[in-house]
């Protein structure tokens, strides 16, 4: 399974630079880095809630 989301990860990372420099207008290329920004946070705290043990330890 987490070679599958590295490699899925590769894919979408290569996609996402096309994309960038596909797109000539600075705003839209701001609003693209923030969209990546804000999927990077959501997935960073994901896998922190993931790693982080269930209750309080004993």
């Amino acid at each position: 399974m987490q070679d599958e989301d590295i490699a899925l990860n590769s894919v979408l990372g290569l996609e996402l630079n096309r994309v960038f420099f596909a797109v000539r207008d600075t705003a839209n290329k701001q609003k693209i880095i923030e969209f990546a920004r804000q999927v990077l946070q959501s997935e960073r705290a994901e896998l922190v809630d993931s790693l982080l043990p269930e209750g309080p330890a004993s």
